[in-house]
């Protein structure tokens, strides 16, 4: 490497300190704003023209939002909706309310893992309290499982929705790198379901089983109590029955991700002349297929529901306000790509990595694991990953960078601390200590992003 190349190697180490410390210090910068600023620091430092700072600022971050914006916001709007018309409800009791005790935690991962795929974790987890309290509840009066039910249920919830956070699109954070690497996203989604379904196994049934006998936690009585319907000690009232049909709930959480998938199928399958091709291909492009997948669900559950116009059109404003610091940020990360590349540091990267001889797939983990835990934020571990490494994607298969998408994805999921907004969610909805926390949300979290990495390595020495 020349002298020149490990000048732009220093500025990039230091850019990533420099972002580490605004959002840590006790400055505490918005992500948004941290990555701003680095981003103008890196374009002076490593010499590009003044005139042309500007122009990658505002390429980057318009880019960015342009291809992952619209799509992430009818996303949050959809959540909303199965949410407030009753259909996650009526998906989650179909799932849990004829399970045996041994089989719930199963049961329960199975109503996380079809919630989580269009909700954020945050959001699909206050979806489950309810149902997660009001059976436990069940369970702690049986007394037909050691330790806490609490902990045996949250596992399995907390494995799936963080999983289907990390590692599958249409989630914001797959979605960025998929952009970010031009990765093929059907066969992104396939490749991370793939990877997702013995990641959320392990982390959620299975090591929820083993520590739910090790913690003793039971959330606040009153917080209970506002999740089941019910007063301390008493049987949870039956929740009013949705009119949602559990077919129509069902369908409007997959037809989304069915869209994109048969965009993939489609490509491979017919010949660029074909017809089919063509309307697949234009019915699977995210923004369509979140937007197809939106108007069904609004017309299918929102009015069908019996919700009132001026109810929907709130509660759909509400959701793009909760997504609005999140689009911030995938902005700046877009932006701080842009310079990355703009200013010859990414080629520097490549050529680092190249010489060193790295697995791809364990450095776009590392990074984004390093990242995410530093700054205390999976979507910044995401973005600054994904520019750092797009150099070194170039010239892999369609494979290899859908499995790299999954391994930088499973890689902002692991040690999930104080730093995360979700981590204080978790312990204060069951009532944890900062151990409890740790040895239940934390570890999972953990869990998920290791495996996932192991799974993408699987495949990849498989393919």
């Amino acid at each position: 490497m020349t002298g020149h190349t490990w000048t732009l190697l220093i500025i990039l180490a230091a850019a990533i300190a420099a972002l580490i410390t605004l959002i840590n210090s006790r400055l505490r910068f918005h992500p948004f704003i941290a990555l701003m600023t680095v981003s103008v620091g890196v374009a002076l430092a490593a010499g590009q023209p003044v005139e042309k700072i500007a122009e990658s600022l505002e390429s980057g971050a318009g880019g960015i939002l342009g291809d992952v914006g619209v799509t992430l916001a009818f996303g949050a709007m959809l959540g909303r909706l199965l949410s407030a018309s009753g259909a996650t409800d009526r998906i989650a009791r179909l799932i849990v309310d004829r399970a045996s005790a041994r089989s719930l935690p199963w049961y329960v991962t199975g109503a996380a893992f079809v919630i989580g795929i269009p909700m954020f974790f945050e959001i699909g987890l206050i979806v489950l309290l309810p149902l997660i309290f009001s059976v436990a509840q069940r369970l702690e009066r049986t007394h037909k499982i050691n330790g806490s039910p609490y902990v045996y249920l949250a596992a399995p919830a907390i494995g799936a929705l963080s999983t289907l956070h990390g590692m599958v699109a249409p989630h914001p954070g797959p979605l960025v790198a998929v952009e970010g690497l031009h990765a093929n996203l059907g066969m992104t989604i396939a490749v991370g379901l793939v990877c997702a379904i013995p990641t959320i196994i392990v982390a959620g049934p299975v090591y929820g089983r083993w520590i739910a006998p090790r913690l003793d936690v039971r959330p606040d009585p009153e917080l209970i109590a506002k999740f089941t319907g019910t007063g301390t000690g008493e049987e949870p009232r039956e929740q009013s029955a949705s009119k949602v049909r559990t077919g129509w709930a069902l369908a409007a959480v997959l037809v989304p991700v069915v869209l994109m998938l048969l965009r993939t199928i489609a490509e491979l399958a017919y010949d660029e002349s074909s017809e089919v091709r063509h309307v697949l291909t234009f019915t699977g492009e995210p923004v369509i297929a979140m937007l197809i997948g939106f108007l069904f669900a609004l017309f299918a559950l929102g009015y069908r529901s019996g919700l009132s116009s001026d109810s929907i059109r709130s509660s759909l404003a509400d959701s793009l306000k909760a997504v609005a610091g999140i689009l911030l940020i995938i902005a700046g990360g877009g932006a701080f790509n842009q310079v990355l590349e703009d200013s010859g540091i990414g080629q520097a990267v490549e050529s680092a990595a190249s010489g060193m001889h790295i697995n791809v797939i364990v450095l776009g983990w590392l990074m984004a694991l390093l990242l995410s835990f530093s700054t205390g934020s999976a979507t910044v571990g995401i973005v600054a990953a994904t520019g750092i490494l797009a150099p070194l994607a170039q010239g892999g298969s369609t494979l290899h960078t859908s499995l790299l998408v999954v391994a930088i994805g499973a890689g902002s999921i692991g040690l999930n601390y104080v730093n995360h907004a979700g981590f204080w969610l978790v312990k204060e909805s069951f009532g944890m200590t900062l151990g409890q926390a740790t040895k239940s949300h934390t570890a999972i979290q953990t869990i998920v992003s290791v495996c996932g990495l192991l799974m993408a390595l699987l495949i990849s020495t498989l393919a």
